[in-house]
């Protein structure tokens, strides 16, 4: 096999033109707004696990924070959708390019803390240096603090790029062992294509996981700040 590895991470184009637009927009279309008096099934479905997911975050949030609960919301519900679509054969998954996760996680996460500065000035500021900090450590831990604040968007891009790259170049990796093992010898090509249905399997349930991770942080993040 010739192909390189990282070629489903390099960003389509179409007559030259990036397409990663048109691609970010279609999972929008996986969620019709309902128009008629009685849902169907799919909708209800839907809506009942969209309810589920915000009573859960927003329990802790005061009403400042509730506002952010359409947010947080389409957030959960994009990423999902896009990890989901991205295990599809010869399909994209923007959620794999750092920089689009940094374009979601850094406005968050900024957002959150120019919140928390606005309205709770004094608490903010608390988290620089903790009550009873020795006196020669204080510069110190003050350093530390803003270090570890300002890493807090990173970590949030770098860990989702990373889960969701290193699940599909599992699956890339077991799906082109299973080809070459099935001309060779007929067992072993089974029992890697066993193990390539247990990850994808795996990959279903990390892509939703990640989504609601991603949020959840998000979330916190917000709570922190309210």
């Amino acid at each position: 096999m010739n192909e390189n590895l990282f070629a489903s991470f390099i960003t389509p184009t179409m007559m030259g033109l990036p397409v990663v637009i048109l691609i970010i927009m279609f999972p929008t279309m996986l969620f019709p707004t309902p128009t008629r008096l009685i849902n169907n099934r799919f909708i209800s479905l839907q809506q009942w696990l969209i309810q589920l997911v915000l009573k859960q975050m927003m329990t802790m949030h005061n009403n400042k924070g509730r506002t952010w609960s359409l947010m947080l919301v389409s957030l959960i519900l994009f990423i999902g959708s896009t990890n989901l679509l991205g295990l599809l054969p010869h399909s994209f998954t923007p959620t794999t390019q750092l920089s689009m996760n940094l374009g979601m996680a850094i406005p968050l996460w900024a957002g959150a803390v120019i919140t928390g500065f606005r309205y709770k000035t004094k608490a903010s500021l608390a988290h620089f240096l903790p009550q009873g900090t020795p006196i020669l450590l204080i510069p110190m831990l003050i350093i530390i603090e803003t270090i570890s604040l300002f890493i807090q968007p990173m970590a949030l891009a770098v860990r989702l790029t990373a889960n969701i790259t290193a699940g599909h170049l599992l699956m890339h990796l077991i799906g082109g062992a299973t080809l070459i093992l099935l001309s060779i010898n007929t067992i072993a090509a089974s029992t890697t294509f066993i193990i390539l249905t247990l990850l994808t399997i795996l990959e279903l349930a990390v892509a939703l996981i990640q989504a609601y991770v991603f949020t959840l942080l998000v979330s916190l993040y917000l709570h922190d700040n309210t």
